[in-house]
C-alpha cells in the first residue's frame, strides 16, 4: 500500500510540475487589457504563446502581432528609468528637485509611463522640460542664428516674389544613407528598403537627378506615389551591416503669396479636389468634439478663407509649445494628444492645424521631408493650403511667427516657405511602390525610409540613418 501510495505521490508531483512549466493560454481580451495596463513583458510573452499555438484566425493573428509591435515601439521611446531621470534633473537644475518633479509629472511636462509597474520615462523627457519651462517663463527667443538666418532669407525672397512664383533656386546635392545593424537580420536574408525621394510635381522642386545608389539596382516609384521612394534590395551577411546609400542632386525654389494683394474667390465645394481635403482622414485628422469647439471660437464667424487660416495659425503659435515627440505610430490620435499636452513638434502642430482648417472648409493638405538649411538638416513637416485663385499655398506651422514688424514677415510662414526643402510627400499613410509586406515603422509620415525582410519589419531601433548634403551654387 505504502509503495502504491508513493508512486501516486511522485506521479501528482510530476503532474503539477509538468502543468507549472506550461505557459497558461491567455485569450486576446487578456493581452488587450494588460496593454493597457503597462504590462508589456506579458503582452510579449503572450502574444508569443498564443501565435506559436497557431489555433488563431487571421483577424486575431493581426492584433497580436500588432500588441507586440507596439510594445516593443513603447519600450524603445520609454527607456529612461527612475534613478537615469532623476541623474539627469539633478545636473540641469540641482539635487533639490523633488517638489517640483512632482509638480512636472502631474502636468505630464516630465512625461512618463508606468510599464510593467515602474515608472519608465520618456527618452527626451528632460531636454522637453526644458523647452516647456522656458516657454512658461517666456524665454523662448526668437533671435537666435537661425531664426535670424530664416528672417533674412523672408526678406529675400518676398522682394524677389512675384504673383507667388517660385524664386532663389538653390542647387542641393544630398547623399542619403541607411544602414541596418549587423545581425539584425539572419545571414543571407534579403533585406529590403525604401529610401525617401523628391517630388517633381513641385515648380519649387525641378532637375531631380538620381546620380547613384547602392547597391546599384534599384526602382524608383512614379512621381503618382504621394509618398516616393526608390527601392533597393540587398543580402545580409553575418557579422556586417546591411548598407543602403543614395546620392541626388536637385533644383529648390522658394515661395511667397502676399494672400492680402490676392483676389480668393469662393470654393466649388462640389468639386473632387474641394471634398478630399476637406475631409476626415482616420485616425489623424477627425472632427472630434474638441476640434470642432476650439475651431469655431477660433474664428469666431469668420468667413474669408485667409482669415480663417491667419486665425487658426495664431492660435497655435501663441498655445502650443514645440518639443520632441513620441514616435507617431504609439500616439492613437494625435491632434487630441497636442491639445491635451499644449506641445508637440512640426508634424504634430500640422495635423492639429490641418483638422481645424479642415472642419472650417479650408482645403489643405500635408507636405513632408527635409528642412535642408545650412547645419540645421533635419526631418520636417508642413502642408499646402487651397485658395480658390491663387492655388496651393504652403505653409509651415511649426517655423511660427517671426519677430519683424513688417507684417509679411512676421506671416512669412502663413504663405510662404524658404528655399531648404526636399519634398517627399503630400499625402500621410500612402502606399509605397512595391508595397511593403508588414507594417511601417512610421505608419502615417515617411522621411528616415522602411526597412524589413520576410521575417518582418525592421524598427528604427535596430539601423540608423545619415545625410551629407552640398549646396552647389550659394
Amino acid at each position: 500500500m505504502k509503495q502504491i501510495t508513493a508512486c501516486l505521490s511522485v506521479i501528482l508531483f510530476f503532474a503539477v510540475l509538468s502543468c507549472q512549466r506550461k505557459p497558461a493560454t491567455r485569450t486576446l481580451n487578456a493581452i488587450e487589457s494588460a496593454f493597457e495596463q503597462g504590462q508589456l513583458t506579458n503582452v510579449a510573452q503572450w502574444a508569443d504563446s498564443v501565435l506559436q499555438n497557431g489555433k488563431t484566425d487571421s483577424l486575431n493573428t493581426a492584433k497580436l502581432v500588432h500588441l507586440k509591435d507596439m510594445a516593443l515601439r513603447i519600450r524603445s521611446d520609454f527607456t529612461l528609468t527612475e534613478s537615469a531621470i532623476q541623474a539627469r534633473l539633478a545636473k540641469e537644475f540641482g539635487d533639490k528637485i523633488q517638489s517640483d518633479k512632482e509638480v512636472w509629472e502631474k502636468n505630464n511636462w516630465l512625461e512618463f509611463r508606468i510599464i510593467d509597474g515602474e515608472k519608465r520615462y520618456f527618452k527626451r523627457a528632460v531636454s522637453n522640460l526644458k523647452l516647456i519651462l522656458k516657454s512658461k517663463q517666456n524665454e523662448i527667443q526668437e533671435t537666435d542664428s537661425f531664426h535670424l538666418f530664416r528672417l533674412m532669407h523672408a526678406r529675400k525672397v518676398i522682394a524677389a516674389a512675384s504673383d507667388g512664383k517660385p524664386v532663389i533656386p538653390v542647387k542641393i546635392k544630398l547623399t542619403y544613407r541607411l544602414s541596418v545593424d549587423a545581425d539584425a537580420v539572419p545571414d543571407g536574408e534579403i533585406v529590403r528598403c525604401w529610401l525617401p525621394y523628391p517630388r517633381e510635381i513641385h515648380n519649387r522642386q525641378r532637375e531631380v537627378t538620381l546620380l547613384n545608389t547602392i547597391p546599384e539596382n534599384h526602382f524608383i516609384a512614379p512621381d503618382t506615389v504621394t509618398q516616393r521612394s526608390v527601392y533597393l534590395e540587398q543580402r545580409a551577411s553575418k557579422g556586417k551591416p546591411v548598407v543602403f546609400e543614395m546620392q541626388i542632386s536637385y533644383l529648390s525654389l522658394a515661395q511667397y503669396f502676399d494672400l492680402s494683394q490676392s483676389k480668393i474667390l469662393s470654393y466649388d465645394t462640389t468639386s473632387v479636389n474641394y471634398k478630399k481635403y476637406t475631409a476626415e482622414q482616420y485616425p489623424q485628422i477627425v472632427f472630434s468634439k474638441e476640434i470642432k469647439q476650439l475651431s469655431d471660437s477660433i474664428v469666431e464667424g469668420e468667413t474669408d478663407p485667409a482669415a480663417i487660416v491667419r486665425k487658426l495659425y495664431y492660435w497655435i503659435n501663441d498655445h502650443i509649445i514645440w518639443t520632441g515627440a513620441l514616435e507617431y505610430s504609439i500616439i492613437p490620435q494625435i491632434p487630441e494628444y497636442v491639445l491635451k499636452n499644449r506641445r508637440g513638434d512640426c508634424g504634430m502642430q500640422v495635423l492639429l492645424f490641418m483638422s481645424m482648417a479642415r472642419y472650417q472648409g479650408i482645403p489643405v493638405k500635408w507636405q513632408s521631408g527635409f528642412m535642408m538649411h545650412p547645419g540645421e538638416v533635419n526631418l520636417h513637416d508642413w502642408c499646402e493650403v487651397y485658395y480658390e485663385g491663387p492655388g496651393w499655398v504652403p505653409l509651415d506651422m511649426s517655423f511660427h511667427l517671426q519677430n519683424s514688424d513688417d507684417r509679411r514677415e512676421k506671416e512669412y510662414y502663413v504663405s510662404g516657405i524658404d528655399v531648404y526643402r526636399l519634398i517627399v510627400n503630400d499625402a500621410i499613410s500612402s502606399q509605397f511602390v512595391p508595397e511593403k509586406r508588414f507594417a511601417r515603422s512610421e505608419p502615417y509620415d515617411f522621411q528616415r525610409g522602411e526597412v524589413e525582410w520576410r521575417g518582418g519589419n525592421l524598427y528604427f531601433n535596430q539601423w540608423d540613418y545619415h545625410m551629407e548634403v552640398d549646396y552647389q551654387n550659394q
